[in-house]
């Protein structure tokens, strides 16, 4: 015998959920506010270079994904934890999260670390877009899914007890769609969530790996399940 439900109070669990991890992760963010600002400004910096562009135009935007992680690597000596939450913070196409209050009913503005407005809207402009197989043959392409690949990523290497991956990647459709970004949720968005905590679980056991591994592994599964 199935029980009731009621979706709706589902829902504002969910989002009651989703507001306490966010309260968590902006206490973890706290102390390390400065160094992780000076990080994002860094990568923001080297994606409107002339030499990432370079490299854009002559090996292709994966590629071009595996030099941004190294040099986020670079950047913190090593410490992936840094490096996949300075990586999500410079992919992120946005300033702020429209978060509602699940009692109150009440929208907020929370800000997000972001380069300076000098290189902003250049970094923007300049994120690798042209990921996968099917990725939308325009000026937008996929640019907002490296944001959604490290930030996956980067909760999946960090989870000790449980997985906060899946639970952040329905919260970033959710501010998607409050921004008008897109009508409605996006299952390639999703998909592109598994395949970040794919990389982060694979690297805990195996630190060598890259992004464009990942990245290609998709459109090869992708291509077999279709042939």
């Amino acid at each position: 015998m199935s029980l009731p439900f009621d979706r709706q109070v589902i829902g504002e669990n969910v989002k009651l959920i989703i507001l306490l991890i966010f309260l968590i992760l902006t206490v973890t963010l706290l102390p390390q506010q400065s160094n992780i600002s000076k990080e994002v400004n860094y990568l923001s910096a080297y994606i409107v270079s002339n030499h990432f562009l370079d490299l854009r135009k002559n090996i292709g935007d994966i590629s071009a994904t595996d030099s941004l992680y190294k040099e986020a690597l670079k950047l913190t000596e090593n410490d992936l934890s840094e490096a996949l939450l300075a990586l999500m913070l410079t992919t992120v196409p946005y300033r702020e999260v429209p978060v509602q209050l699940p009692i109150l009913k009440v929208m907020i503005a929370y800000p997000l670390i972001s380069a300076d407005s000098a290189i902003y809207s250049k970094k923007n402009e300049n994120l690798p877009r042209y990921l996968f197989f099917d990725t939308p043959q325009d000026n937008y392409g996929d640019k907002d899914k490296l944001a959604h690949f490290f930030g996956s990523t980067f909760l999946s290497y960090e989870s000790k007890f449980f997985d906060l991956g899946k639970l952040i990647g329905y919260f970033v459709e959710s501010f998607e769609e409050s921004f008008k970004v897109q009508s409605s949720v996006d299952v390639r968005d999703l998909d592109v969530n598994e395949y970040g905590r794919l990389f982060g679980t694979l690297l805990k056991s195996d630190k060598e790996i890259l992004p464009s591994s990942i990245i290609l592994f998709r459109s090869l599964r992708n291509f077999r399940v279709i042939l």
